[in-house]
């Protein structure tokens, strides 16, 4: 299988920077390379884009994103993207139509802190790329895979849920 990874930056990839005393999004994308050396039988191709928090995000970054979904090399895509504004990002992906089968993940707590929930999201994107063949927009986090109108973040609970 081949996949193309969009990575957005987003908490997924935060690190501590000891001299500043923050956590900060960096431009590369170390947090993947960790998940991804245990990955096999796939081949990635991945895309640096955006390397913002996306709260920090603007439309002309969503539409950046969208022109990397597009020029990538494969049909199937993975997009590391910030969970605050994951579900506008999404949005215009679909509304745009893309003809790819995109999957939007992502983690609250960053890999470089805890890599479970990271590398589960990440897994479970991956395992329904390799499992679809529907196209359209996915976002894939805490245990589900739907449409990405269908998964909104309960900022209370702090988890995604399902809406009818």
């Amino acid at each position: 299988m081949h996949v193309s990874i969009i990575n957005t930056g987003g908490t997924f990839n935060k690190r501590y920077n000891p001299i500043k005393g923050q956590l900060e999004v960096p431009l590369d994308h170390k947090a993947l390379e960790k998940i991804l050396a245990s990955t096999h039988n796939v081949e990635f191709e991945i895309i640096d884009v955006v390397s913002k928090d996306s709260l920090d995000m603007t439309n002309e970054d969503r539409l950046t994103i969208y022109e990397a979904i597009q020029n990538c090399s494969n049909e199937k895509v993975i997009v590391i993207h910030g969970t605050d504004t994951v579900d506008l990002t999404s949005a215009l992906i679909k509304e745009k139509k893309c003809e790819k089968t995109v999957v939007f993940t992502g983690a609250m707590v960053p890999m470089s802190i805890d890599e479970v929930e990271a590398t589960m999201n990440f897994s479970l994107a991956l395992g329904y790329l390799s499992h679809t063949t529907q196209k359209g927009t996915f976002i894939a986090m805490h245990g589900v895979v739907v449409d990405c109108s269908k998964l909104v973040k309960n900022r209370a609970l702090g988890q995604f849920l399902i809406q009818e």
